[in-house]
This record gives C-alpha cells, structure tokens and sequence, in this order.
C-alpha cells in the first residue's frame, strides 16, 4: 500500500512563484479569505431568511448556472484559464450527483447551525477523507500524522456537544440536532467527492477546472428541475432590493471564491492552498465568536483550538514528507461555491 497525502490528495504540484508574482499570490489569498468569509455569513442570512430559505436547491442550481457562466467565460481563447475539454454527460454523472449532494448538504448544515460549528466540522474532512481512502482504497498516511488527527476528531466532537448544547436565553442560536445530522452527513459525502475527484482526473485525464466545467451545467439542470417539484419559491415580486442583493452577493463570492482558488494553487501550489484554507477557519470561527450573543465557554474555545492544532500539525507532518521525497502528479481538489 503506498502512502498517499490526503489533504493534497487532489492538488497539482506547481512551481514556485516569482518575486514579481508575489504581490499577486497575496492579493489573490487575501481576496479568497474575505470572498470564503463573505459567503458563509451571506449565505447564512439567506438561509434564515423565511423567504429564501425555502429553496435550497433552488438556491444550489442558482450557483451552479453562475458557475457554469464563469467557466464559460474564462476558457475562452482571449481569457483562457484552462482549455475546456469535453466528456460526455453519462462519464461524469456520478460525479455530477454527489457534487450536488455535497453542496446541498453543506448549505442545509448552515441553515441548521451555529457559523462556528458548521466551519469546526469542515475541519473532519481531512481525517474522515483518510479514513474512506484507507478503508477502499487501501491508501495510508505516516502514523506521525494519524496521530495529528486525534486532537482534531476530540475538539470537534467537544464543539459538537457543547456547540448543541441549549442556551438559558431562547433568542441565541444553537446547533440543532438536524444540524449537526446535516453537518457530520455534508462532510462525510465532501470526503468522498474528494476521492472521486481524484479518481475521476485520473479517468478522464482532466484537470479541475475541466472537470467542474463538465459537471456544473447538468448539476445545474437537474437541481433546478428538482427544485421545482421540492422547494417552496417566494414571490418573486415581493422580494426585497436587500434580498436581492444578498443573492447578487453571494453568486459573486461563489465566483471570485473558485477563480481565486484556481490562481494560488495554480501558482503557489499546495502548501499555500493549505494555509489559506487554516486562515480562513480561523478567521470564520473568529467572527462567528465576535458576532454571536452566546459567550463562548471555555470548553467549546479548547475544542476549537485543539482541532485547528491538530489539522494545523498534519498539515506540518504531511508537508514535511513530501519536502523529502518527490510525490507523483496529482489533480487538485475542486471547492465548488458553496
């Protein structure tokens, strides 16, 4: 069984920037981190809206299409970001499907939780990625960095119990019990779109962003046909400018999220993918403490901490090996706008 990176296991090894690309790098970090920011707190103020939050996959297929757009426009020959290269609808179905589940579910986990723990289980997708990846596919990861994911699997289940805990006071926000169901369920199917998507580079010889480009358009369909028979749509003459401006927002944060993302690993590789990704957990929970009326116990502050230390130090273990020994190509982990 070879040892296979998880956290990396979808990115493409790139080579390092130039000291004049690195304003850029930075730039374009600094705009995912407020972009991925921006559309947590955005789409949480959608899904609690009582008009919009009644059409998830609505909402979803929404996305989708201003995604399908955004692809479009930037592989043309005059922007080209990545040449679009065509699979037929049936060879990516699967992918398709579980795309759609996983943003679903994850939207569903917002709707029903806490900022700060919605974003703490994100943090499981690492181990529960290895876990799925040993169990099928026989892959491993060094035991220095299994043992990294214990404090990580503890602090998430501390915030889990406490995070759901009811508050004295009825007007501060908990985690419900379909919360933390949506939220262990969302990031369980992201781990295994994360192995698929590396079996499906591989299969199709495609990279991310071709990838994406073939799945988006018929997820975006067949979300939107589904949303018709499911989700209850507001009057549309009776939305609000603001509310209108919250979807305005959020779509545009989808976009800038993706192309954003699509820069760093394309010119800083990995290594900088995953300490964005470390920067932007903190800075949500970081928020979600400054914005919410429940005063945060001690006990639930340990256990955030203590997962961002343990996924931190992976990240330290994995990095570190793969600075000694050269690892094969690999395709990058898609992060579809949430």
């Amino acid at each position: 069984m070879k040892e296979i990176d998880i956290e990396e296991a979808a990115v493409t090894p790139s080579p390092k920037p130039s000291k004049g690309q690195n304003w850029l790098l930075v730039v374009w970090i600094t705009v995912n981190v407020l972009a991925t920011t921006a559309i947590v707190y955005v789409n949480k103020l959608i899904f609690t809206d009582p008009s919009l939050g009644r059409c998830p996959l609505g909402f979803v297929a929404f996305h989708f299409f201003i995604t399908s757009a955004m692809l479009y426009f930037v592989s043309r020959p005059k922007v080209r970001l990545f040449v679009p290269v065509r699979a037929s609808t049936v060879s990516v179905l699967p992918l398709t499907l579980i795309m759609c589940a996983n943003v679903v579910f994850l939207n569903l986990s917002l709707a029903f939780s806490t900022i700060i723990f919605y974003q703490v289980v994100r943090i499981l997708l690492t181990p529960l990625t290895a876990i799925i990846d040993f169990y099928f596919y026989g892959s491993k990861i060094p035991f220095r960095a299994c043992l990294a994911l214990i404090p990580t699997c503890i602090g998430v289940g501390i915030v889990s119990y406490y995070d759901s805990s009811k508050s004295k006071k009825a007007t501060i926000e908990t985690t419900s019990a379909l919360g933390v169901a949506f939220s262990f369920a969302g990031v369980t199917i992201s781990a295994i779109y994360t192995l698929w998507v590396a079996q499906y580079h591989k299969k199709l010889k495609m990279d991310s962003m071709q990838l994406l480009y073939n799945q988006v358009p018929s997820g975006a369909l067949l979300l939107f046909i589904s949303s018709v028979l499911t989700d209850t749509f507001p009057v549309w003459r009776d939305v609000l400018p603001q509310q209108w401006m919250l979807l305005v927002i959020s779509g545009a944060c989808a976009c800038i999220v993706n192309l954003s993302l699509f820069f760093i690993i394309d010119h800083a590789g990995p290594v900088s993918s995953t300490v964005t990704g470390h920067l932007k957990t903190c800075v949500i929970v970081g928020l979600g403490w400054a914005t919410s009326e429940k005063v945060a116990d001690f006990e639930s502050k340990f256990g955030i901490l203590f997962a961002i230390l343990g996924i931190m130090l992976y990240s330290f273990v994995m990095h570190g090996r793969n600075a000694k020994a050269p690892q094969p190509e690999k395709g990058r982990e898609d992060e579809v706008a949430k």
